[in-house]
């Protein structure tokens, strides 16, 4: 392919997720991520997943994205900010600012398959495939070689112009496009917000994460009827998520609200009380949140974590 091939066709991918809504476009050569590897391995060997034994699935996969499209050349990250205009009233059960709006994995794979979609009427045919939060893919380390940000101390993506309220998708393809300069530097200085303010002691030094004590864990991918009773009085009202360590964050001061109406907040996040939470019958649920991140958790799961936030 000729540079100016090359050229045309970055310019022409990153002008296409602009256009799709995507905050950010950044694209890095397809190679397996061998330091990523090591600390994937320390970090599942020392039982920091906890029950989330689906980290533990397809490792080679997750260092290597030629394993996931043959003959990968380029790895795309898009970026798409979720920080909300609005904020929950105060007292009610705290919910995750990911998820006040529909659920992302739709708004965004939708996109995903539209940009792909655009790629192959444009350049011709381009084997790729796109991934949101779905397949085992390191987005964050992608997003930090194409020169979005770096990864901050909270395990999170943090971009200086951005913040950390966004979500990352991927769309690894063969086609060989212009690669960015990855993000040498990390921003957290000193800060230690994020590790001083995590109510359960879940941010460990050198950005490693306990992710077997962390308030997301228990109210979203725990699946157990019974939350460890070690953790009583830690959550803080968190009844679906955590952001403690994102609120904290000095670098989310520079965040805005998103432009994404899909992921416009349901009125009965925002508004409904404790009480309303406990009254609700699991059909009301189902209606209400059928598109809806809190789907995950199942109505058994917010009535789990509700009796847990409020026994004392």
């Amino acid at each position: 392919m000729s540079l100016l091939n090359k050229s045309a066709h970055t310019a022409f991918i990153k002008q296409t997720a602009a256009s799709l809504g995507f905050s950010y476009c950044g694209i890095a050569k397809a190679q397996r991520l061998n330091d990523d590897a090591k600390k994937l391995e320390a970090w599942l060997n020392k039982g920091l997943h906890g029950n989330m034994q689906y980290m533990e699935n397809h490792f080679d996969m997750r260092v290597d994205p030629t394993l996931l499209v043959p003959g990968a050349k380029s790895v795309i990250t898009l970026m798409m900010n979720y920080f909300p205009s609005t904020t929950q009233k105060e007292n009610t059960p705290k919910i995750s600012k990911y998820a006040f709006g529909n659920d992302y994995h739709e708004v965004i794979r939708a996109k995903l398959k539209e940009l792909l979609s655009l790629i192959n009427a444009k350049i011709g045919e381009v084997n790729g495939r796109g991934f949101v939060d779905s397949a085992p893919v390191l987005e964050r380390s992608w997003a930090q070689r194409s020169g979005l940000g770096w990864i901050g101390k909270n395990g999170n993506l943090i971009s200086k112009q951005s913040g950390s309220f966004f979500f990352l998708a991927t769309l690894i393809c063969d086609l060989e496009l212009e690669y960015d300069s990855p993000f040498a530097k990390d921003y957290c200085g000193s800060c230690t917000k994020c590790i001083d303010n995590c109510p359960t002691d879940a941010i460990l030094p050198d950005k490693v994460i306990d992710g077997s004590k962390c308030i997301s864990y228990f109210t979203i991918e725990l699946k157990d009827a019974f939350i460890d009773e070690s953790m009583k009085g830690k959550f803080n009202n968190w009844m679906f998520g955590c952001d403690v360590c994102q609120d904290v964050c000095p670098w989310n001061r520079f965040s805005k609200p998103t432009n994404e109406t899909g992921f416009t907040p349901i009125p009965e996040i925002l508004n409904l009380s404790k009480k309303e939470w406990e009254e609700m019958s699991e059909e009301t649920f189902k209606q209400v949140f059928k598109n809806s991140p809190l789907k995950r958790t199942k109505f058994a799961g917010i009535q789990r974590n509700l009796k847990f936030i409020q026994s004392p």
